[in-house]
């Protein structure tokens, strides 16, 4: 999530042991040395580590090597990338998709019809679908997420928004909702290896927080979802706060829902999902309900304020913050409309990255909920994969009608991190038992069969069955020859130092359904700094009867600290890790590249946000096969590849099949691009005065053609 949305309340109230006291029970009874607990020993005690004959480098492959040097930190209105790339800006904010959208230029004046047909703002994750015989390495479909508004740059030719904090004009609000959700933009390569859009493509398209959507999965039809606009709780209007993303095997895009509850508000009684996810109670993030009244179209702004009224549900939108939280399918390829897999769960969504696919075995995809002391999930589905429903010429199948199949029926699971350096995935179906002997049904005081009810109470069902509060778990991407899964945990200001007692929601008394979770708790050390402001890197492999064996793959830090865990020199310190991919370069080899949205801290204070890269299989290997973690003897194998202008995030990764074109997104920048009325232009060129910011894709690549980063 961007730091500028970020929600730093806590939310959780269980009381299940945090994750960070499971790693210092575990280190304390194995005595696991430093860069985390090493499933090598894993191996050893158990037979269950990620060692083994299937292991990534059991294969007696050579590992790739990086061929760039280390660049060095910036505090510039630029990015900055290693001599030999150069680095491109593609469709910033505000980019014309088709003809009914005006050229931009630095004073463009928006109006609801000017971003409906643009780029909208502050892009995150992305993933590109192929339009050309070279597998999309020249011509390529971009889904991108557009996750929130800055309202200053926005509005900056009339001097920002009017009535921010009264009454909202409702072209301003209609505008603002259309800078939201994913646009689907056609690229191609140019002649000199740079890139463009392609206005007017029949593929571009945008889909806002006012564009209609299907529900389906346990919770379409249910009673919970009932509103004025769809009685029969089959469709909703929008997806908001999208950040990260995902894929599907079938040739579709996932988008998440993050931070969309504070788009809501509700000033009467609540439903215990509401506090429990976090709505406002006195006015929403941008004000959006105060627009309702004469003029309003089909309820457009009146359905921000779920407050139950009189009557039914579906006379209101008491129900309609109940149509947010999930993971959206998308098909690039159609203007057919989204769908919300409800399946996967309800809670704050940041991403959703599809596990390793096999002939004739479920899909599993991994999600995590990007809030202090939350949890990481697990979707499993019901149907087997075939091979059949895979993309590839000629096919031209009902995307969405797959997605359907594989991702309406399932098991969702959460985690449980365990002191022996083994976890277990949580059923959270109705009939699971919870630690009380309860069925999760009965816990939660819902029918028996109840499944939508579940999914609805997601949080209350993952504190129910005692999975483990995490440090903000953000971006996931998996290894597809190991099946090593890598999850960023990037803070957690709710820690305390060692010395000091966990703190309790309400004092430890229950609250509805749920339990009453950690409102702070102390430094461990897996989390050894009190204010947990450098995040970490945790790794795992599944393992039979739904457990799995995990490791600290790697521990942010600025290299002077006295508990740089993870040995981190001034050429690769970070902190705040978030996006992550896993990037497959052939058999058993691959780049592990992962970026940062940090901010105050040592690590801040000597660069900006960066895109860091290793090579997990260069790192070596344990004698029992296992891959190793980064510690101070493997330190020349992270690399600081490219570092994003002042104030920004540095999101949203992929690579084009051929690996010579790298996409990264700049969110939020302080003042930049430098031409504040040109679209392409050189990324690496710093700003000189004063422009209006605005967020961009960016395509690095090498000067000479080869692979980047090799």
């Amino acid at each position: 999530m961007s730091r500028d949305v970020e929600d730093h309340r806590i939310h959780n109230n269980s009381q299940n042991l945090p994750f960070g006291e499971v790693v210092e029970r575990h280190l304390s009874r194995r005595q696991i040395l430093q860069g985390g607990l090493g499933l090598a020993a894993l191996s050893m005690m158990g037979g269950f580590g990620l060692g083994g004959s299937n292991g990534a480098w059991a294969q007696n492959k050579t590992p790739l090597a990086l061929a760039f040097e280390s660049i060095k930190g910036s505090h510039t209105d630029a990015v900055v990338v290693p001599p030999g790339y150069r680095a491109q800006v593609l469709i910033p904010w505000g980019t014309p998709l088709n003809a009914r959208a005006s050229a931009w230029q630095k004073d463009l004046a928006m109006t609801p019809e000017q971003q409906a047909n643009s780029v909208g703002m502050h892009h995150d994750g992305m993933h590109a679908f192929p339009l050309d015989a070279e597998s999309g390495s020249r011509r390529f479909l971009l889904a991108l997420n557009n996750e929130y508004i800055d309202q200053d740059a926005l509005w900056a030719p009339q001097g920002g928004p009017t009535q921010p904090d009264g009454v909202r004009p409702a072209d301003e609000v209609r505008t603002e909702i259309n800078a939201h959700g994913v646009t689907i933009v056609e690229i191609r390569r140019q002649d000199d290896g740079g890139w463009t859009h392609v206005v007017d493509s029949p593929y571009n398209r945008r889909i806002t927080t006012a564009t209609p959507i299907m529900l389906a999965g346990p919770v379409a039809g249910s009673d919970y979802v009932r509103t004025r606009y769809s009685t029969d709780g089959t469709r909703t209007r929008g997806t908001n706060n999208n950040c990260a993303n995902g894929y599907t095997p079938w040739g579709t895009y996932l988008t998440c829902e993050e931070n969309w509850p504070e788009v809501f508000v509700n000033t009467g009684e609540r439903f215990s999902d509401d506090a429990r996810l976090g709505l406002p109670t006195d006015r929403g993030r941008y004000g959006w309900e105060t627009a309702a009244g004469d003029g309003e179209q089909e309820d457009e702004f009146s359905r921000f304020d779920v407050t139950p009224r009189v009557g039914e549900a579906s006379e209101d939108y008491r129900n309609e913050a109940r149509t947010f939280g999930y993971v959206v399918e998308i098909d690039p390829y159609t203007q057919a409309m989204a769908v919300k897999r409800t399946a996967l769960g309800r809670f704050r969504h940041e991403g959703c990255w599809p596990g390793p696919v096999r002939a004739g075995e479920p899909l599993t995809f991994y999600t995590g909920h990007d809030s202090r002391n939350e949890y990481i999930y697990k979707f499993v589905s019901a149907a087997k994969w075939d091979p059949a429903d895979a993309p590839r010429p000629g096919n031209e199948a009902d995307r969405l009608a797959i997605g359907g199949k594989y991702l309406d029926e399932g098991t969702l699971y959460a985690a449980r991190f365990d002191e022996d350096g083994r976890g277990e995935w949580l059923p959270l179906t109705p009939d699971a038992k919870t630690p009380s002997g309860q069925t999760l049904a009965a816990a939660l005081g819902l029918a028996a069969d109840d499944t939508a009810g579940i999914i609805i109470h997601t949080c209350d069902a993952a504190d129910l069955m005692g999975a483990t509060p995490m440090d903000r778990p953000e971006w996931s991407s998996v290894d597809p020859v190991s099946g090593e899964v890598y999850f960023t945990l990037t803070n957690n200001s709710k820690r305390t130092a060692a010395d000091t007692e966990a703190s309790f929601t309400n004092d430890g008394t229950a609250i509805d359904a749920g339990g009453v979770g950690y409102a702070t708790a102390p430094a461990n050390v897996a989390n050894p700094r009190a204010n947990n402001e450098n995040g970490h890197i945790i790794r795992w492999r599944e393992q039979p009867d739904n457990r799995f064996a995990w490791e600290i793959f790697v521990f942010g830090s600025d290299a002077g600290a006295g508990d740089n865990r993870s040995g981190l020199t001034e050429d690769n310190q970070f902190a705040s890790p978030d996006g992550l991919w896993y990037d497959a370069r052939g058999e058993g080899q691959g780049i592990l590249w992962f970026q940062t949205d940090n901010s105050d801290n040592a690590v801040a204070e000597y660069t900006n946000d960066q895109l860091l890269a290793v090579v997990p299989g260069a790192l070596g290997q344990d004698a029992s096969g296992a891959g190793s973690v980064i510690d101070a003897a493997n330190q020349s194998h992270l690399k600081r590849f490219a570092v994003g202008p002042n104030g920004c995030e540095v999101t949203g990764i992929f690579a084009t099949p051929d690996r010579t074109a790298l996409f990264i997104n700049i969110q939020h920048p302080g003042n930049w691009p430098a031409d504040g009325d040109a679209l392409g232009q050189d990324a690496t060129r710093a700003t000189n005065g004063q422009v209006r910011p605005r967020a961009a894709t960016v395509a690095i690549w090498k000067e000479d053609g080869g692979q980047v980063g090799l």
